[in-house]
């Protein structure tokens, strides 16, 4: 017999995309996309950037980091630049982390915003639904590991992945127009 039960809702989904969680589990990982989420950098500046900030490495531990991070798929070339017959590469990241908490003064006012836009993401994620249903299933198909593994929220995980890119891309449209 219970002495307590409670209706619990949903409220929020975290996303841990085992590919980033690998990469980012060194700390001076985080700390290189950060610096690479506001301009492109070569290796040395990286280095001599985390230096100021009290982060001793050698350059060749920098250049592993950011190569861990290329192989992850958070930082890219953004280009590269011939000087006395040597090449140098000046990376960018691709993707920012970001690892908060939100005050629990701001419970009220993130819950009337999410209030109001969720009839919204409701028609957007029904829309994706409907018109990407074969595309969804054979995406979360690809990504079960076996049978058994078909319960998993992959679709949802996936459904987040679009949503998220599509912010990310209109957050950069919104933050051009507004430096413009």
């Amino acid at each position: 017999m219970s002495e307590f039960t409670a209706d619990v809702e949903l409220s929020d989904i975290a996303v841990r995309d085992t590919n980033v969680s690998a990469a980012l589990d060194e700390p001076l990982r985080a700390m290189i996309l950060d610096l690479l989420a506001d301009e492109a950098l070569t290796v040395a500046a990286i280095h001599d950037d985390l230096a100021t900030r009290g982060f001793d490495r050698t350059e060749n531990t920098v250049r592993h980091h950011v190569n861990e991070l290329r192989d992850a798929g958070l930082v890219e070339v953004a280009r590269l630049e011939e000087r006395q017959g040597a090449t140098t590469k000046y990376y960018r990241a691709n993707t920012v982390v970001l690892s908060y908490s939100l005050p629990e003064s701001s419970e009220r006012v993130v819950d009337e915003m999410a209030g109001r836009i969720e009839p919204q993401v409701a028609d957007l994620v029904a829309t994706l639904r409907d018109e990407y249903a074969d595309e969804l299933d054979a995406i979360a198909a690809e990504m079960a590991p076996c049978q058994h593994c078909r319960n998993q929220k992959y679709e949802t995980y996936l459904l987040l992945t679009v949503l998220r890119r599509a912010f990310a891309r209109a957050e950069t449209y919104s933050t051009m127009s507004t430096t413009s």
